[in-house]
Order: C-alpha cells, then structure tokens, then sequence
C-alpha cells in the first residue's frame, strides 16, 4: 500500500497542538436491508483550545421494519486522557462510570471484536460483536506523501473493506441477533472535514455479487479556492482490488453530489465503473461535524441507501448489481439540508 503505517495506528499526536480530527467506524448491514449499525469513535482536537482535546463515542441503529423509520442515534463525549488509541494498530478503549442509575458506558474496537454502550437522554445502544474478514485494505490516495503531508487536508483509507459481523446489539431494550451481517472498517484523520464530500460503500446485494464497492468525492478549500470536485473509486472483484487513482483516471473520473444522492464513474485499462446511491429523507441521520477551525458541517448519514452498480473487467461481461442497503454519506456546509440533526 501506499501509505507506511498500519492503516489503523493512530495519527495524532497529542504533543503537538494543533487542529485534528481523526475517526475510526464500523458499519454492517441486515442482509434483508431494513437495518444496519453504524458504530464511530473520533479525536477532536482545536488549536483554539489546546487544553480541551476530546475523544467521542457514537453510535446509530438504523431501523425501517415495517416500513417506519425508527432510527436511534447516540453520543458521548469524555476527555482524550481518558481513552486509549493505539499508535501500532486498531486498539481504542474506554470506560466510564455509570451515573444517574445507568449502566456503564464504555467502548472498545480492536481487531475481530467490538463492545461498548452508549447512551443518550432515554436511548441506548449496546453491542457485543465479532467480525472478520481479509486486512488488504482500499487506498484511495495515489501518493503516501498524500497521507503523510498537508495536502488533501483530510486523509481516509478503508483497512478492511469486506467484514463479516456476528453478535448481538440491544437498541433500547430491544436485542437484535446478527449473523452474517456484512460490512467494513475506515479510519480517516486531517486537519478537517472537506467543504463538500460524498462517501459510500457497499457489499450487501440483492442477487449473488463477489463485488465490494468504495468511492469518494470531494471539495476542499485551499486559500480562498475551493478545488473542483476530485472522484476516487476503489473496488474489490472475485479477489481482485481495482483502483482508479492513476493521474489520467482521477481527470476522468466523475462524480455528482446532491444532499440525498451521489453518483460516480471511473475508468481505465482494467476495468470501468459507475453507480448511482441514493436515500429517502427519512432514511438518513443527521450530524453534527465541528471542524477545529470553527466552521459546521453536517453529515446526512445513511446505512440504508438505494445503490445501482454497473463494473466491468477488460474482456470481461459487465456485472449489473442493486442493492437497498448501502452506505452514504453527504457532508455539506449548507444548514437548509432538510435532514433531522440527532446528535
């Protein structure tokens, strides 16, 4: 790969002051599509206030059963000295006491296993889980002086793309039984959210597909110019990572960004590729980005968007694949987005 580190180690450095936010995440999807967990823990660091670095635990049980959106999102928010983030691997650990009569809230995300509990005003949400699956991770960035200098100020890479989650969650006193639940692990970290972005990631069809799908778009400001819209696509096919990252495929590559949708294209000598997500308004989870350098973005997050993928090797047929429970995310710095804000 191109990035030196271990793709889960850490990158903050809490002797240096200065602005970061770094995040890992989990997500897994219900093969029938009508839910999904999506489970973050992030550093939150601001030069403006040195002394005030922060670690965060979040959490959200997507839920459309019969047809109603019963999504519950939570949040919790302790000191960076009292929690741990491995500088060598995926290692993040905390605890904290219980109070008000509630159990203790605590989370810990390492390799093959998470638990933890958080909970927010009168929602909860608990998970026991195991996953697995091969560590041959997606990375988007041509060039590690791409991860390692200023320059996009926000990094991501995906160290597992293709998990297999087992376990049990409780979401306000209701167990959920996962088997064989489908999904990834990311990890990103810079200097701030980009001014507009559009994520998603899919594994979960709705007919048979050895065919994992990654693909970003982003607008970041340099100066007072805000950059053209960059598109980078990763996929995974029968074994096979495809990257569209080399500089002649960056130049073609397109990508569309609406506030409940986002579409993409790529190309090369290898193989092609486009897909379009989209997510019904009440399907998606709105939340609060602070940036250390002052400005909000909000994130419209869904697990249970629409996805239609079209991939084709050279010499290949094409594969034509649909799926109702993928990932997307929309990060805008328009507050008239139209989507409810949880936490």
């Amino acid at each position: 790969m191109n990035e030196p580190k271990d793709p889960n180690a850490v990158r903050f450095d809490p002797a240096t002051v200065r602005d970061h936010v770094e995040s890992y995440f989990l997500k897994a999807n219900d093969p029938a599509g009508d839910r999904a967990l999506w489970i973050k823990a992030t550093i939150f660091a601001s030069a403006r206030e040195p002394g005030r670095t922060l670690a965060e635990g979040w959490a959200i049980a997507f839920d459309r059963r019969g047809g109603q959106s019963k999504h519950v999102a939570v949040k919790h928010v302790l000191p960076y000295a009292d929690a741990i983030f491995g500088k060598e691997g995926l290692d993040v650990a905390w605890s904290l006491p219980a109070t008000g009569g509630s159990s203790e809230e605590r989370m810990r995300i390492r390799p093959g296993e998470t638990h933890g509990r958080i909970a927010r005003r009168e929602h909860s949400i608990r998970w026991d889980l195991r996953f697995e699956g091969e560590a041959s991770p997606f990375v988007p960035f041509p060039h590690a002086s791409m991860y390692r200098g200023k320059f996009p100020k926000s990094k991501t890479l995906t160290p597992y793309p293709d998990l297999v989650f087992s376990g049990e969650v409780e979401v306000d006193g209701e167990r959920w039984d996962l088997s064989n639940w489908r999904g990834m692990q990311g990890h990103n970290w810079g200097r701030g959210h980009a001014d507009l972005y559009a994520w998603c990631h899919v594994n979960t069809w709705e007919s048979e597909a050895d065919l994992v799908v990654e693909a970003l778009s982003g607008r970041v400001r340099v100066g007072p110019v805000l950059t053209p819209l960059v598109t980078l696509v990763c996929a995974r096919f029968r074994g096979v990572t495809y990257t569209w990252n080399a500089v002649l495929e960056i130049a073609r590559a397109h990508g569309d960004v609406g506030l409940r949708r986002y579409s993409f294209s790529a190309e090369g000598r290898a193989a092609r590729i486009e897909g379009s997500f989209e997510a019904d308004t009440d399907d998606m989870v709105g939340l609060y980005y602070p940036n250390p350098d002052g400005p909000m973005t909000y994130c419209l997050n869904s697990k249970l968007s629409r996805a239609h993928v079209r991939f084709e090797a050279s010499g290949r047929p094409p594969v034509v694949v649909k799926s109702r429970a993928a990932a997307l995310e929309i990060g805008t710095r328009d507050a008239d987005h139209g989507v409810r804000m949880h936490v």
